[in-house]
């Protein structure tokens, strides 16, 4: 989890992010357990109330879910549900500014895909 906390976002916010990154990056699974608030709030430095509410936030969403005396552990659906979100929230969001800075910069279609093959992504 990162150390560089950013002073524009809530802290329990940053640390959400970055459990639903580890989620779709195969990091955590289906069944896996997430680190414990203790060991969170005690390896990051961060009030332990703070690393609950960035669990809690997972929990309402229904991407984790508490075993009483157990733990925290990611659910079945949790990364279809967070790649429908995710693929939702880049195209309205950052979609549309993409696309305004294509055409701002004059970039053809053919331009970008020959970028991505000369970088051996595609």
């Amino acid at each position: 989890m990162q150390t560089n906390w950013n002073d524009n976002q809530p802290i329990y916010i940053q640390l959400r992010e970055k459990v639903i990154a580890l989620i779709l990056d195969g990091v955590l699974n289906e069944g896996d357990a997430l680190p414990s608030v203790r060991n969170v709030s005690s390896e990051y430095r961060v009030n332990p109330i703070t690393v609950s509410k960035a669990y809690q936030t997972l929990v309402d969403d229904g991407l984790v879910e508490k075993k009483r005396g157990l733990g925290m552990f990611v659910k079945s659906d949790a990364k279809n549900l967070l790649l429908k979100s995710e693929i939702k929230k880049f195209l309205e969001r950052d979609w549309p500014e993409v696309m305004s800075r294509i055409k701002r910069l004059g970039l053809s279609a053919e331009e970008l895909l020959a970028t991505k093959s000369s970088k051996g992504d595609g």
